[in-house]
C-alpha cells in the first residue's frame, strides 16, 4: 500500500501517519494536537468542510488544507 492524504480516507476509516508535508510550524502545531508520526487516527467525518478526526483519543477538526498535508497508510478495517 502507499501513503495517501488524509483527505482521501472516507468515514471509519482507520491509519498510520507516516509524514507531514508542511514546515517547521505546522509540522509542530499538528505534532502538538497529537499528529506524531506512527499516531493511529480514524476518520469520523470527510464530507463538505472540515475533515474530523479522533486522534489520540481526540477530536479534531482539520481544515482540508492541512488534512491534505498529513499522508497516511491505510489500515485494514475488518467489521
Amino acid at each position: 500500500m502507499r501513503a495517501i492524504p488524509l483527505t482521501m480516507l472516507r468515514p471509519g476509516m482507520r491509519g498510520r501517519v507516516v509524514a507531514i508535508h508542511g514546515g517547521r510550524g505546522l509540522a509542530m502545531r499538528l505534532y502538538q494536537m497529537g499528529f506524531v508520526l506512527n499516531t493511529v487516527i480514524e476518520v469520523i467525518s470527510n464530507n463538505r468542510g472540515p475533515v474530523i478526526v479522533r486522534v489520540r483519543g481526540a477530536t479534531v477538526a482539520l481544515g482540508r488544507g492541512i488534512a491534505s498535508r498529513i499522508m497516511i497508510m491505510p489500515m485494514a478495517t475488518y467489521k
